[in-house]
């Protein structure tokens, strides 16, 4: 009985030994604050350069959309968002290019209707912001925010339009938490865009329309 007490005893201290590697692994990723879902089923590395657009405006990989680290990121000292988050991107872009950033939203998608104007960092002015419907007779332009309805990923989404070639019939965009895959080249996703009678549609699934910052 003594024996058998024994070896019990061992085979119990040397599961807690092995054990004990996965256990501070784990309380360090805890402290971290990384949860799973940004660590796991990545298709690129949280926190990887995915593409840079004109400006430079550098893109991140959110790992994966169901991943949400609630780390502000700050540009030159103003905040754009939560890293690595489609509307972070958008943000940075136009306090890049315009030296102006739109308030605070819950979701991407809450833009479309909450969101009509930016504020400039400097100045500190209002510029009014244009919606346009998928659909428009006012075509798509360069630094439009393209805002996509919360059946996608149940958030929206939000990119930015970072050229436009009318002849050919497509856009290019830029944008984060997308696909989180990198970019081919100065940006990540080309859209086609068509134009019937007067009225200027881009084919992208779930797409609401453009805002344009009026001048």
């Amino acid at each position: 009985m003594h024996a058998i007490n024994i070896t019990l005893f061992h085979s119990l201290l040397l599961f807690f030994l092995l054990a004990l590697p996965f256990s501070i692994t784990h309380a360090d990723n805890t402290e971290q604050g990384i949860p799973n879902a940004c660590q796991t089923g990545c298709t690129s590395p949280y926190g990887k350069v995915l593409g840079v657009s004109t400006g430079p405006v550098e893109a991140y990989s959110n790992c994966q959309s169901n991943c949400v680290i609630f780390e502000p990121n700050n540009w030159n000292g103003t905040y754009t968002g939560i890293k690595w988050q489609c509307v972070e991107y958008a943000r940075r872009w136009l306090l890049v290019h315009k030296g102006a950033v739109y308030g605070d939203v819950d979701i991407a998608a809450d833009i479309w209707k909450q969101i009509d104007h930016l504020t400039h960092v400097s100045t500190k002015n209002k510029l009014p912001l244009e919606s346009h419907l998928n659909g428009s007779k006012q075509p798509p332009r360069v630094g439009d925010l393209l805002i996509y309805a919360r059946a996608f990923h149940d958030t929206g989404h939000v990119a930015v339009v970072t050229d436009v070639d009318y002849e050919k019939g497509v856009i290019e965009v830029g944008e984060q938490n997308y696909n989180n895959e990198p970019w081919p080249e100065d940006y990540a996703r080309t859209v086609e865009l068509i134009k019937k009678g007067d009225n200027y549609w881009l084919l992208d699934g779930y797409l609401l329309g453009w805002k344009h910052v009026k001048n």
